[in-house]
Formats: structure tokens, sequence, C-alpha cells
């Protein structure tokens, strides 16, 4: 049991461009989807591009991003009006290693585009 469920996360990073992305597709995409048909929540790219224009730098980028989904905060969002609109995102509860690696694909995300 242990080896095929070894072989289907295997295959499944190899399929997936990288862990980021599966693991954005596995755990964020629910919420926040890649076009505008999804109102529960802000965009992707609408996240990206705020946390982009407001940290350019790649790794303040993964820093901000992945720190604040960990212990999301109105007093410390860069989205205010994201929060009136969907209300604040709640704690996931994922590690802050899984977090910076969400963030870091998806400020890599319209780079491999």
């Amino acid at each position: 049991m242990k080896i095929k469920l070894l072989i289907l996360i295997l295959t499944s990073k190899l399929l997936a461009s990288s862990y980021g992305e599966l693991l954005f597709n596995g755990n964020c995409v629910t919420c926040h989807s890649t076009n505008e048909l999804n109102k529960s929540a802000p965009t992707i790219i609408e996240i990206q591009n705020t946390y982009k224009n407001a940290f350019p730098n790649k790794k303040d980028f993964i820093h901000y991003m992945s720190t604040w989904v960990l212990n999301p905060k109105e007093e410390t969002s860069l989205m205010d009006s994201s929060i009136k609109k969907y209300k604040l995102m709640p704690m996931l509860g994922y590690d802050i290693e899984t977090l910076e690696e969400i963030s870091s694909y998806l400020y890599e995300l319209s780079e491999k585009k």
C-alpha cells in the first residue's frame, strides 16, 4: 500500500510542472480560481498582481504571502477591498514550507505562460 501511494505521489509530481503547482491545484484553486467565474474569493491573478506590485522581489513576495496565509489578519492584508467583498481568508493550518512552495509557484505563474 505504501509503495502504491509513493508511486501515485511521484507520478503526480512528474505530471505537474512543479510541486508548488501541485500544491496550488490541490489546495487553493477551489476558492482562488484562475478565471473570473469563481466568485468565492479573489482570483489568483488578482492576488498575484497585488502582491507582486507590493513585493517585486521574489524572496520578499514569498515571505510576505506565505506568512500572511499562515496567519491571515485584516490588519496586515494587502487586499482590503477583497476582504470586504469575500470576508477574511480562514486560517488553513498549512505549514510554512508548504505555503512557501505555493507562493513561489504563484510568483512565477505569469512567467510560465
